[in-house]
């Protein structure tokens, strides 16, 4: 239908009150403010702790070696079970040192007699000396021949006693109480006295001790600071995860740091020690220990879901300033706690770091303001 020229001029008119409204409405959406949540940075006390790797590592552990050579009778243990200290384990053909143990006896016999004779003499010569009817050398030489017999009787029992050791050595016992493995001697076999090979090994599992490696100037940092007075001395438990990635349920304690530090490696060692009453933990297993480096008193914690990172790897969080507006910063951080980024230098306390809300922001938007809540710190 055609238009008369009056109609087409107030269409157009109509048209352009509709154009200029919708623009009006984009300008006005376009400069309202975005909204952001942030967070107000507080200084606070945090406990830090590092997850290092550390090795299980038996409390006690022997080698069952015997110190009498022979061929082994039988073993007298189940292999895998505990064992207490001084359980008898493998028995050795007794026979040559029960003989000998048995000889010894009977010349310690020998010595006493010839010893009581020897003094009933030496006590009829010097009754004898008296009266003058014996000169008085043959006194002296029978109390001489009387002490010559106790020192012989004395020597004889010395030899019983070592007779009658080796006999008892032919039974080979647990020098220490704990698990023992399998045995690698069977009945039969031809043993040593002093053999490299042990018969068995016996390891003890409770407690279980750890060797943790932290890197030597790790460990001197956290000695400065706590020097310095920034970082207190925490008596925080070690922890354990294990390789399966499940963590250990009973936390141990840190027992001392070794003096030297490894040339190979620039590490030192620590050493931490766990309850281990249900033998989860076995020697040689790999795992991570968390272990508390202290806690620094004044510490700025930023969530690492607010932080980005610049083509250079530089952290960085956008931080409204006292206009309300958004400003892009860069900061450096010291270590992660948990979920968030312990903060080195670059932000202030006080300061409010956008949490929320925080993509397609530029620097200098502005912005509305909605507080989150400060996450807690996790060590």
């Amino acid at each position: 239908m055609l238009l008369s020229v009056p109609h087409r001029l107030v269409f157009a008119a109509m048209t352009c009150l509709s154009l200029a409204a919708c623009s009006g409405d984009k300008m006005e959406q376009a400069s309202a403010p975005r909204e952001v949540q942030v967070l107000a940075l507080q200084m606070q006390a945090v406990a830090l702790q590092q997850e290092l790797p550390g090795r299980t590592v038996a409390s006690e552990e022997s080698d069952v070696r015997p110190q009498v050579s022979g061929v082994l009778l039988r073993r007298l243990f189940e292999e895998g079970a505990m064992v207490r200290a001084g359980q008898p384990l493998f028995q050795v053909e007794p026979a040559l040192y029960q003989a000998a143990a048995n000889e010894a006896q009977a010349n310690q016999r020998t010595a006493e007699a010839t010893a009581a004779a020897a003094r009933l003499r030496a006590g009829r010569l010097q009754a004898l000396g008296k009266e003058q009817l014996a000169s008085q050398q043959e006194v002296d030489d029978a109390i001489a021949t009387a002490r010559q017999a106790d020192a012989s009787v004395d020597a004889a029992a010395a030899a019983l006693d070592t007779a009658r050791t080796t006999l008892r050595f032919a039974s080979v016992t647990a020098p220490i109480a704990g698990r023992i493995g399998r045995a690698r001697f069977t009945p039969g076999a031809l043993v040593t006295s002093g053999q490299a090979e042990p018969l068995a090994r016996i390891q003890r599992l409770d407690p279980m001790n750890v060797d943790i490696t932290q890197s030597s100037s790790e460990f001197l940092a956290l000695r400065r600071a706590i020097a310095a007075g920034g970082v207190q001395a925490s008596s925080t438990p070690v922890t354990l995860k294990l390789s399966d990635g499940t963590d250990y349920a009973v936390p141990g304690t840190l027992e001392f740091a070794d003096l030297d530090v490894d040339p190979a490696t620039g590490s030192i060692t620590l050493r931490a020690t766990f309850p281990n009453p249900d033998g989860q933990l076995l020697p040689g297993m790999y795992v991570r220990a968390r272990v508390g480096q202290g806690t620094r008193q004044q510490a700025l914690l930023v969530p690492q879901s607010a932080v980005d990172r610049s083509a250079r790897g530089d952290a960085q969080a956008w931080v409204i300033d006292n206009e309300g507006l958004a400003r892009l910063r860069e900061f450096s951080t010291v270590r992660a706690v948990g979920d968030q980024w312990l903060v080195r230098d670059g932000l202030q306390a006080g300061e409010r770091v956008v949490t929320g809300g925080r993509q397609g922001l530029t620097d200098g938007a502005k912005v509305s303001i909605k507080d989150a809540s400060a996450p807690r710190p996790q060590g």
